[in-house]
């Protein structure tokens, strides 16, 4: 078998999620095929390129040598690619690619975007991963990433990448099934939880590395789920676990959103562009300073959406409660 930049891919993607279940998902493929994969470019080397362990993958030497000489040929190839179809003219007019983990502002950002910028193709792309949509815009697959960091859980930042702060730090509620006993408060104690199973997505870049630290200083050890959050809605309706949500998260009737007593769980949410860039978008469409302004204002719409969210931020005379001046 001869290696193809697709074997060189996913040996990187293996290596940055740390397992094969979370690699898989970041490449749109089941876990025993990248298993399968991966057995056949080892056995194509010769060697053993990842350690299987308990607690997932590590590169072994041989592994480490492999990555050094596969990254920049994939990073180079997304370039290549990426230069190519601008230079054949596939893009007929202006366009802006837009890569995001999940939030509530989307829509509102895609509307104003659209309104704004009649004419520009505006694409998409959805990641869990906010390693992965930085590394898609270092590469030039991407124009903007607007992506989350979780506090305590620094992302991995490519060279060549500008960013400017949305909000400095978004507390993260939990939703809860509507008859919990801790739903009856305003605000709810992280020990009024202590009893319950937690439920937590392991390929959201730091998400359960941050919670873990949370409960471990409030002296906490739960059972915890590791799922999708979809999965995750279904349990908590019925009561069979607890989740971490976004505070701009929408009222459900078969589930409560409640803020956490000082807060302790936290993101910033972020806005990434490549630097030297005019604008954001691959011809031009769109300038920095206008796009932010319209995911701001989206933001602060989805904010004040949610009633549990603007009562938090009345209580902290959030400046998001104000906008800006035209």
């Amino acid at each position: 078998m001869e290696l193809e930049v697709r074997h060189l891919r996913a040996l990187c993607a293996i290596a940055d999620a740390g397992s094969l279940h979370k690699a898989a998902r970041q490449l749109g493929m089941s876990q025993p095929s990248l298993t399968t994969q991966l057995r056949r470019i080892e056995n194509a080397l010769g060697a053993e390129l990842f350690s299987r362990e308990r607690t997932g993958c590590r590169p072994t030497p041989l592994g480490r040598s492999v990555l050094s000489r596969a990254r920049p040929l994939v990073s180079g190839m997304a370039s290549l690619v990426a230069e190519a179809r601008v230079a054949a003219g596939l893009a007929d007019g202006p366009r802006l690619r837009i890569g995001s983990t999940a939030s509530r502002a989307l829509v509102g950002w895609l509307r104003r975007l659209r309104n704004r910028l009649p004419g520009t193709d505006i694409s998409l792309h959805m990641d869990v991963s906010a390693n992965a949509l930085l590394r898609m815009l270092a590469a030039g697959q991407l124009d903007v990433a607007f992506v989350h960091e979780v506090e305590g859980c620094p992302l991995l930042v490519p060279e060549g990448l500008e960013r400017r702060v949305l909000v400095e730090r978004e507390p993260q509620f939990i939703s809860m099934a509507r008859d919990h006993p801790a739903a009856g408060s305003p605000v709810v104690e992280l020990a009024d939880l202590a009893e319950d199973r937690w439920m937590v997505d392991p390929t959201v870049d730091g998400e359960w590395d941050g919670l873990r630290r949370v409960l471990g200083a409030a002296g906490l050890n739960p059972s915890v789920l590791h799922g999708d959050y979809l999965t995750a809605a279904s349990l908590i309706a019925v009561g069979e676990a607890v989740a971490p949500c976004q505070p701009t998260s929408g009222p459900r009737d078969d589930m409560a959103i409640r803020p956490l007593r000082d807060d302790p769980l936290a993101v910033r949410l972020l806005l990434f562009s490549r630097s030297g860039a005019e604008g954001p978008g691959a011809e031009g469409a769109g300038g920095r300073d206008e796009v932010f302004a319209d995911l701001e204002a989206s933001y602060r719409e989805a904010a004040l959406r949610a009633v549990d969210y603007r009562r938090w931020l009345t209580a902290h005379k959030s400046p998001l409660l104000h906008a800006p001046a035209a």
